[in-house]
């Protein structure tokens, strides 16, 4: 009498095949689901929607300056998310024809925080003697606001900037701020771009093609 189970996996096979399907190959690598770049759904999702603006820019009002500065009273103000790579978004800031300065997003801690750092430079493109300062969220935050108290590195180069507190907040689709307070004083700047209206791109800030 024939075996019926040496005939299952020929059955097996034709309803596979039937179905377009092929039998699965137990050598095959698993598909990979990617870089997880942060451990938080907050930050995550700030995170996408930066990198969701790659290659637009957009001009900013001056909102608060405190005490007044010159540098940036009367000059035009525009971000532009320039570079996004897997783990690093460069947002060069221009004011008026200074082309030296450059926001840094990366994450940091193994994902546990989100990053940002000053990139300064100078018209040949070397960097300047106050560079790279700035520091990391201490929480998630929320998916549209994201603060930065100064890391330790910020209070050794600019001990006056060791209580700064940097705060980005984004909108979608409705306004970009970059903000800074310093705890225990009256310093207070804040910049707010129009995320509804594109400008034209800049050209490229300093040290950079």
């Amino acid at each position: 009498m024939p075996n019926p189970r040496r005939g299952l996996p020929l059955l097996l096979l034709g309803l596979l095949a039937a179905c377009g399907g092929e039998p699965p190959n137990a050598d095959a690598e698993p598909e990979s689901p990617g870089p997880v770049l942060f451990t938080s759904v907050e930050q995550t999702a700030f995170w996408n929607a930066l990198r969701a603006m790659c290659g637009q820019a957009f001009e900013g009002t001056l909102t608060e300056n405190e005490p007044p500065s010159t540098d940036f009273e009367g000059q035009s103000l525009v971000m532009h998310v320039r570079e996004c790579s897997a783990d690093e978004v460069r947002v060069p800031f221009f004011v008026g024809d200074d082309r030296s300065r450059t926001w840094v997003f990366t994450p940091s801690m193994e994902g546990r925080a989100l990053r940002l750092k000053h990139d300064h430079r100078h018209e040949d493109g070397t960097e300047d003697e106050v560079t790279q300062y700035g520091g990391d969220t201490a929480e998630p935050g929320t998916a549209t606001r994201q603060s930065f108290p100064a890391d330790a590195f910020t209070a050794e180069l600019l001990p006056a900037a060791a209580t700064n507190v940097w705060t980005v907040e984004l909108i979608p689709g409705e306004v970009f701020a970059y903000q800074l307070r310093r705890e225990g004083t009256d310093r207070r700047f804040r910049v707010e771009f129009d995320l509804t209206r594109p400008t034209d791109v800049p050209p490229a800030p300093w040290g950079s093609n």
